[in-house]
């Protein structure tokens, strides 16, 4: 088992801010792993100390044995990255893009346009490669990125919210590209993401990062099986009564948010009618009950005490953000 990636302590400050506190952890060659976590956690100051854009205020990394700090080129050779926000020249035919990366890599002029015409069948744009990128759709230039990135080889793909925006069609268009390229090429693939379903069925494992620390990492369905048992979601304007009324020991844990109560018990379905009961002694208004297995939804909320749907700050912007508080 060859291990791609290899994280210890690695940490990141910007002045007294520390976005990313002493963090471990260890990709395997072929691996899809995921960075889950709230806007600001660390999960892109992670990407860019990763990718060298960045250097660490302290901790080590090493990608495919290459050491983070003593051979940023020989890291940016082992990896390629596909950016949140797009980087394509709109002016250049999808073709022509894709050259100049080749270009930029002095991959020679016959490997170089034999790996472009394969990698444009590969996301299926061959018959685009003439077409100027600013006729595209968000699905298609998503695509020209991934093949971009693939272009020199890469051993480690780095995806930073790979299908932001986009619909679900092309979404799922996109995630069995990221699957084909795992499985069938072994590329290693680090990728960040808000979309809990793209993260449950995409990585093998997945780490939950907030407050620039990990605070969960495991395999989607151990992390679900931590939350234990089934989820009952009360949606009610009289949250506060909840908690009074249900407490009692078969309820292993009980969250108030946003105008729900989420309760985590075994064999919910037999409880339900009890539920209902304490609830309606207690005067409590009910406007929906609902049961379902754990999702990472509910693995995010009960880590993070957020979920995903609080993410209201405009990912671009927070995305800058970031590259801002990278050049001081």
């Amino acid at each position: 088992m060859t291990i791609a990636i290899h994280v210890a302590d690695l940490t990141r400050r910007f002045g007294d801010l520390v976005a990313v506190d002493r963090i471990n952890f260890e990709i395997v060659q072929g691996e899809i792993f995921g960075l889950l976590g709230p806007n600001g956690a660390g999960k892109t100051t992670t990407l860019a100390m990763l990718s060298t854009m960045l250097e660490p205020t302290s901790g080590a990394a090493q990608i495919m044995g290459i050491d983070i700090k003593k051979d940023q080129d020989g890291v940016r050779k082992a990896i390629g990255i596909v950016f949140q926000d797009q980087s394509l020249d709109e002016e250049l035919t999808a073709w022509e893009n894709m050259d100049f990366h080749g270009r930029l890599y002095r991959i020679p002029r016959e490997t170089r346009e034999q790996r472009i015409d394969e990698l444009l069948n590969l996301v299926e744009l061959f018959d685009r490669r003439n077409d100027i990128v600013k006729t595209f759709s968000g699905g298609m230039r998503r695509r020209l990125e991934i093949a971009r990135g693939l272009l020199h080889h890469p051993a480690v793909l780095f995806l930073d919210e790979p299908t932001l925006g986009l619909d679900p069609q092309t979404r799922n268009h996109l995630w069995k590209y990221i699957e084909d390229l795992a499985k069938e090429k072994n590329i290693t693939i680090i990728l960040t993401t808000h979309y809990m379903e793209e993260a449950d069925r995409l990585c093998d494992r997945i780490a939950i990062i907030d407050h620039g620390k990990i605070i969960a990492l495991d395999t989607p369905a151990r992390l679900k099986e931590s939350i234990g048992g089934d989820v009952v979601t009360i949606q009610s304007p009289d949250t506060s009564k909840i908690s009074t009324a249900l407490s009692v020991p078969w309820i292993k844990r009980l969250e108030t948010h946003d105008g729900e109560v989420i309760l985590t018990l075994e064999n919910a379905e037999q409880h339900l009618s009890m539920i209902v009961t304490r609830l309606n002694e207690e005067k409590v208004s009910i406007t929906s009950i609902s049961v379902h297995k754990p999702t990472l939804e509910d693995v995010f909320l009960s880590f993070t005490g957020k979920t995903i749907r609080d993410e209201d700050i405009s990912r671009k912007d927070a995305m800058r953000m970031h590259f801002r508080m990278m050049r001081h």
